[in-house]
């Protein structure tokens, strides 16, 4: 019941954060292009790169801690199913190219904002991670 409740309060303050953070960058971005998602899905991204990395390296965190960032927060965080959405949108208005643009820079991105985190969590904790 523990993990359950960790994991909730994680997705809780997650949505939360994509909420406002994407609203924020939509507000802020010209048009319509989904800029927002795109911002959330790459922070994610970069997010999660970063604390895998040091989970990986240096266990430094809970079972219940692991739940509560990896499942719960960054899992509610990034939007995926928005991502989806949007593109399927734009397909179904015949504007394809938008579509695979949504798609290509949602993945493309994301990958490198992962790369990103982290080969900057060993460049920054270098001698803490082979300590």
């Amino acid at each position: 019941m523990i993990k359950i409740l960790v994991i909730g309060i994680g997705g809780f303050v997650g949505a939360i954060a994509r909420y406002g953070i994407s609203g924020l960058v939509h507000r802020a971005s010209p048009g319509s292009f989904p800029f927002g998602t795109l911002a959330v899905n790459v922070l994610g991204c970069l997010l999660i790169g970063a604390l895998m990395t040091i989970v990986e390296d240096r266990q430094p965190f809970t079972a219940n801690v692991r739940l509560f960032l990896f499942i719960g927060l960054l899992g509610s965080f990034t939007t995926f199913s928005t991502l989806g959405y949007e593109t399927f949108e734009y397909l179904k208005a015949d504007d394809f190219k938008l579509g695979m643009y949504n798609v290509l820079l949602n993945v493309v991105i994301g990958i490198s904002a992962v790369i990103a985190g982290r080969l900057g969590v060993k460049y920054i904790f270098a001698h803490w991670l082979t300590a």
